[in-house]
């Protein structure tokens, strides 16, 4: 049974930083991307950050409106997916899903995924 489970959201301040964990189960961890995505109430599901397999290595990909301030990776010994988030804005504000694809066409379209997790929340505020 292929399991994803989030954790490590909560309250931060604006400019601050959280850090997500995505501990995965089920699947041959190496062959999938893994991605977060966000959605904020009233908004659409973003696709946010991918990290997916490329030749023998793992390659990262970013939507334009995290690039530099989020960091995805991974601990391959214990299958999990990480989410450094920094210098967090108001807009950040959300709810936090990593989910995993063999093969997915668009790294960051949420229709590509396969499996789910059920979220965590973050909020920034002051």
């Amino acid at each position: 049974e292929v399991q994803l489970v989030e954790s490590g959201g909560g309250l931060a301040q604006p400019g601050g930083s959280l850090r997500l964990s995505c501990a995965t189960s089920g699947f041959t961890f190496s062959n999938y991307a893994v991605g977060w995505f966000r959605q904020a109430p009233g908004k659409e599901r973003e696709g946010i950050a991918s990290i997916y397999p490329r030749a023998n290595d793992r390659m990262t990909h970013y939507a334009d409106s995290v690039k530099g301030r989020f960091t995805i990776s991974e601990e391959t010994v214990w299958n999990t997916v990480y989410l450094r988030m920094n210098s967090l804005k108001p807009e950040d504000t959300a709810m936090y899903y990593c989910a995993a694809a063999p093969t997915p066409y668009s790294l960051l379209d949420s229709t590509q995924y396969w499996f789910w997790g059920q979220g965590t929340q973050v909020t920034v505020s002051s």
